[in-house]
């Protein structure tokens, strides 16, 4: 008899084509771009994860949601978000999320998951090029543009 197993996919939705993928060169492009895809009326309300998936020109593959959470905070689940980053043979990412209250300050807890995650990353030689807090008005900090990436 033979065993039988689930099978495993990732996919893509929307079918943009690799030709028409924006290129990422800065945390201002990066920004606009998450801030386009962001629910604005949740923005306020509760916190929020997500990454942009790079492929090696820095262009954008994709962007998926992490994690949603409540007011102060959200859980971050480093498994789903190397999964997704693996799947998806990204090997460039930036973290984003937004704090409802409009503080763009990062939080302890926010250095150390990104220092958690570039850690990991290095491991399996994927590039964490900036991680991003938004307010719900669109202002955002960049760790990389602020040195502590």
């Amino acid at each position: 008899m033979k065993a039988q197993v689930n099978e495993i996919k990732i996919s893509y939705k929307g079918g943009v084509k690799s030709k028409d993928w924006i290129q990422v060169s800065s945390s201002a492009q990066a920004a606009e771009v998450l801030f386009e895809h962001w629910d604005k009326s949740t923005m306020q309300l509760q916190e929020t994860f997500k990454i942009v998936l790079l492929n090696n020109s820095n262009k954008v593959k994709g962007i998926c949601q992490i994690s949603q959470g409540g007011i102060a905070g959200t859980l971050v689940d480093m498994r789903i978000l190397f999964a997704t980053v693996l799947k998806s043979l990204s090997v460039g990412l930036i973290l984003a999320h937004n704090h409802p209250s409009g503080k763009l300050e990062p939080s302890e807890a926010d250095i150390k998951l990104t220092n958690k995650i570039k850690k990991a990353a290095s491991v399996f030689d994927i590039r964490l090029l900036d991680h991003l807090i938004f307010a719900p008005d669109g202002d955002y900090y960049s760790f990389s543009d602020n040195g502590i990436l």
